[in-house]
């Protein structure tokens, strides 16, 4: 345990002084902190993101769409870029005012109509093309697995990987506490994959989307410096069966390209060339 003992105060007070790496991002308010307008491509889909796990989830059913040769799913990926609060400013707060990517706007139709968190927009983009989203007895599997992520991944990404990572002091309680919580979680999908070829069932859905960047990638060393190994995440064999499996896909792997650094410059993706 550590030797530095900390008595809350009576009443909490912002100290900014606390927020480590994250430090200019983190505050204790919401809302626009300066004036920009964001820009609009020539697409039916215009997404404001980067690509991190969460915004890979849609530019990965985006992609999966596109290569069944639905155009109507053609995108703009404009970056934004966190570290410098992009994300405050006055565009993208008025399309997500929890300012958190990604954020997307639906202009296909007579009206804009905007979307924030991201299994929203996988809910609305595979209810609109009639894919990736079951309509028999699978279609309660898919959503319960989709909010199964968005529930348990802010426990692996800000409370595992913050602390185990990013933390300004390794903290034993707070990695051991999110440690234990993870592996379970990690059971919990490597025991579902072990009767179920995907998380709803038979068929490849947006659950697999959803959970795929998160766990999947997390399993495969890619999230979080030596984590994996940390958690000796080469255990879960059904997991990294589904894994394996939905990395080989072509359009994950477009999808995971977009807006990321790419040959030390950050891909952004307006036409499918951009990609190649």
């Amino acid at each position: 345990m550590s030797d530095n003992t900390y008595t809350p105060p009576e009443i909490w007070s912002y100290n900014p002084e606390n927020g480590g790496r994250f430090a200019g991002i983190n505050m204790p308010t919401a809302g626009a902190r300066y004036d920009h307008v964001l820009p609009v491509g020539e697409h039916p889909f215009q997404l404001y993101s980067l690509g991190s796990p969460n915004g890979q989830k849609v530019t990965i059913l985006l992609e999966e769409l596109l290569a069944l040769g639905h155009q109507g799913a053609e995108y703009d990926a404009w970056f934004i870029d966190i570290m410098k609060q992009e994300q405050f400013s006055s565009g993208f707060v008025a399309i997500n005012p929890n300012s958190k990517i990604p954020a997307l706007v639906d202009r296909s139709g007579p009206e804009p109509v905007r979307l924030f968190e991201s299994a929203a927009m996988l809910v609305h983009i595979a209810e609109k093309f009639g894919l990736f989203m079951p309509i028999d007895a699978t279609r309660a599997e898919c959503l319960s697995w989709l909010f199964w992520q968005m529930a348990s991944a802010p426990i692996l990404g800000g409370g595992f990987g913050h602390f185990y990572a990013y933390a300004p002091e390794k903290i034993e309680y707070a990695i051991d506490r999110f440690a234990m919580e993870v592996k379970r979680q990690l059971d919990v999908l490597d025991q579902r994959l072990a009767v179920s070829e995907y998380l709803a069932g038979p068929d490849y859905t947006i659950a697999d989307m959803a959970v795929w960047p998160w766990y999947g990638q997390f399993t495969q060393g890619k999230l979080y410096d030596t984590a994996a190994h940390f958690l000796q995440t080469q255990e879960y064999a059904n997991l990294a069966r589904w894994t394996a499996a939905i990395d080989a896909r072509p359009a994950v792997k477009r999808g995971i390209k977009v807006n990321r650094n790419w040959d030390n410059g950050v891909l952004e993706r307006h036409c499918a060339a951009d990609l190649d």
